[in-house]
């Protein structure tokens, strides 16, 4: 354990960098002489992985959108095969970004490396045949939710339910307060989050209907505040972009800071993207409206396919619809706001909701990244 340990590591977004983020720490308490290299972002970057090329290069969502990424993608797969073979890795790690990771993984297995996939794709909500390409693809399976490692197991592909680690980073107790405080917003204040997501295309489509929302919303309630964050310097442009062009003004009631979990913590009620945000709003307890909307054509392939009632993992972990969800063409002004009238009147408590978020988070705590390591560190050392 004490010798040199290359690993090759590939996060796809910025929910990815943090994951990777929290694993690598983990794995250095077994592989303490270790070496990652690969591709991560900011926060891999800063723990000493090696980024081969920008995360924003894999940070592409839907069906049909990769097709123009195409080439790229294939050079950089060739590029980070290539380079794992001639280190001879101790073992690959893909965290998310399925499409271009598994692909990867095969080639890797195929070679004779040892591979392990961190955050199970969505088999249990669409393509449940890529099961069978997955058992392929990997060695080990590291899983965010417990229903996902029961599927993988009927299939005889070794996972391990891990949690997520998020759920052991966010606590509520005096966040919101300390949060506020920092964004200088007193206690009797009321925020809304806005957050249309971490990808360029997320933004490019949700942003407008929720700054939209915003504004009519002042008409109503002229003293709410909005926060918005942003996950890296492309999606900071993007969104005051949109601002300025609806003559939004960055000041005292609209905050653009680059800290998601600040701009919960400090938040009443939020807005969000469909993915990691909804689990962060989860742990810190904060009523939500999910919106998921893809290219046209991508949602016209995805929801033929889609074999589950919800998108949101609020609601999917729940397996009820604990909060308001919006797809597609129903993601608009007036659904959106309202969803905040019933917020503000009180006419929806979001108790219930609530209630369940404990229970969620409790089941999902424990150690998260202490536990991928530590699988993933027998898979290393088996026989």
């Amino acid at each position: 354990m004490s010798g040199l340990h290359r690993f090759g590591i590939v996060a796809g977004e910025k929910s990815g960098d943090i994951l990777g983020a929290s694993l690598i720490l983990a794995l250095r308490d077994y592989f303490p002489r270790a070496e990652f290299f690969g591709v991560g972002g900011s926060e891999m970057i800063e723990l000493g992985c090696n980024s081969l090329c920008s995360i924003e290069r894999l940070s592409v969502m839907g069906f049909i959108e990769p097709l123009s990424r195409l080439p790229e993608l294939l050079s950089l797969k060739k590029k980070l095969q290539t380079r794992f073979l001639k280190e001879r890795i101790t073992a690959f790690i893909g965290i998310d970004s399925p499409d271009f990771n598994l692909r990867l993984a095969k080639s890797l297995r195929k070679k004779g490396l040892k591979t392990v996939h961190f955050v199970s794709p969505s088999v249990w909500a669409y393509r449940q045949g890529r099961i069978l390409g997955i058992k392929e693809s990997i060695d080990l399976m590291l899983t965010l939710f417990p229903f996902e490692e029961d599927i993988y197991k009927k299939y005889e592909i070794q996972a391990e339910c891990v949690g997520h680690p998020l759920a052991d980073q966010l606590s509520v107790e005096d966040r919101g307060l300390k949060d506020r405080r920092d964004l200088s917003i007193t206690e009797s204040e009321t925020v809304i989050a806005l957050m249309p997501g971490s990808r360029i295309d997320e933004v490019n489509r949700l942003a407008p209907i929720f700054f939209e929302t915003a504004v009519e919303a002042l008409q109503r309630y002229p003293r709410l505040k909005f926060v918005i964050p942003f996950s890296n310097p492309e999606t900071e442009l993007l969104i005051k972009s949109f601002m300025e062009r609806m003559h939004i003004l960055i000041g005292e009631q609209f905050r653009v800071i680059d800290n998601s979990h600040k701009a919960l913590g400090a938040s009443d009620f939020v807005f969000t993207a469909s993915g990691t945000a909804t689990l962060e709003a989860l742990f810190l307890r904060k009523p939500m409206v999910i919106c998921y909307k893809l290219a046209s054509l991508s949602y016209f392939i995805g929801s033929r396919m889609l074999k589950i009632p919800y998108v949101g993992l609020p609601n999917l972990l729940a397996n009820d619809r604990i909060v308001p969800e919006y797809l597609q063409s129903a993601v608009t002004q007036d659904a959106l706001l309202a969803e905040l009238d019933k917020f503000m009147t009180g006419s929806n408590s979001f108790s219930n909701a609530l209630v369940k978020f404990e229970r969620i988070h409790k089941e999902l705590q424990g150690g998260a990244s202490e536990k991928a390591a530590y699988a993933i560190h027998n898979l290393v050392f088996e026989s």
